[in-house]
């Protein structure tokens, strides 16, 4: 639960005068949200301190039940389970009819390892005489009738369906242009098998094609509007050092961009991401073609920079300007 509450005029006041040093704060985490993770690791802690301290992370305002929880939890499988638990028994605190309970309770992914519900009051919904839930994976839909849906078991009758199927995250709105490289090459051909960039913001043999919170990019696993300023800063120096040295055309090495995409896979292996499907691994059901490949930047906002930072302080190496 989100626990958004009104601000205060105060509050606000306070806030707007300390913007600058919340900001750097942001920058100092994983996501650069306001949330720092726990160094300590969930198993070396007894089990009332752990649950207490889920239970106060779990009553606060925002992510911290995700972010700011103990730094193992997207990590350790183990550690991850106890929260998982956690999760499970709120939901079922929550939601009063046990059957529904059960069935919203996540059975093929530990928290966190998905996008996580960033709701308010969803779980009491299904507490409401008008709300009912049917399990698509125990009694499929058949199909559309004029009446309603058909479901395996039974027919719905229903004055208004809303489709909620989906998209195509993180590519498929690049892919949907017909954005044509060098040599006629097309970027929907190029990624066919998952993307393939460096840094997230150049693809090779796409020359001055530059995406901002993209595929790979440290920004689109992150509080965005902190994190697209980093990409956006990195972007403009980029263009003034080429205005400066009088280039025209920028694009990454074959070798930096397979560097960076390596890397990217190593980094999310090294996390729980991969045993989940979900967007994140760009698992789509609209598009079964879609190779089950990671598709953002799982390394923290700060490696990102750092890495960034890097590239541009040795001359932008990696990429070829002329």
């Amino acid at each position: 639960p989100l626990k958004n509450s009104p601000i205060t005029s105060k509050e606000m006041a306070d806030i707007k005068a300390n913007y600058k040093q919340i900001f750097a704060e942001c920058y100092e985490t994983f996501g650069a949200f306001h949330h720092k993770a726990d160094p300590r690791s969930a198993l070396e802690v007894s089990e009332e301190d752990r649950e207490a301290f889920f239970e106060d992370l779990y009553n606060k305002p925002g992510f911290g039940i995700w972010l700011g929880n103990f730094h193992d939890t997207f990590f350790n499988v183990e550690a991850n389970r106890l929260l998982s638990d956690f999760i499970a028994r709120k939901i079922r605190q929550r939601v009063k009819d046990p059957a529904t309970a059960e069935k919203l309770v996540p059975k093929n992914h530990g928290f966190g390892t998905r996008r996580v519900p960033l709701e308010t009051n969803y779980y009491e919904v299904y507490n409401q005489d008008n709300a009912h839930l049917v399990d698509i994976s125990e009694t499929p839909i058949e199909c559309i009738t004029p009446a309603g849906v058909k479901c395996s078991d039974r027919q719905y009758d229903l004055d208004i369906i809303i489709y909620a199927t989906g998209f195509d995250a993180v590519t498929g709105s690049l892919k949907r242009i017909d954005i044509t490289g060098k040599g006629g090459k097309k970027l929907v051909d190029k990624w066919a098998n998952g993307p393939r960039t460096f840094l997230g913001m150049q693809t090779a043999d796409f020359p001055n094609f530059l995406t901002l919170v993209g595929p790979h990019n440290g920004a689109t696993f992150c509080n965005i509007p902190r994190c697209i300023e980093q990409n956006v800063d990195w972007v403009t120096d980029l263009l003034a050092y080429m205005r400066k040295q009088n280039f025209h055309q920028v694009e990454p090495t074959v070798e930096a961009e397979d560097e960076w995409t390596a890397h990217v896979d190593e980094t999310a292996q090294r996390t729980l991401f991969p045993t989940a499907d979900s967007w994140f691994m760009g698992v789509n059901l609209n598009d079964p073609t879609k190779k089950r490949t990671f598709m953002l930047y799982a390394g923290g906002q700060q490696n990102y920079k750092e890495k960034c930072d890097e590239v541009a302080a040795n001359g932008y190496r990696g990429l070829v300007m002329t």
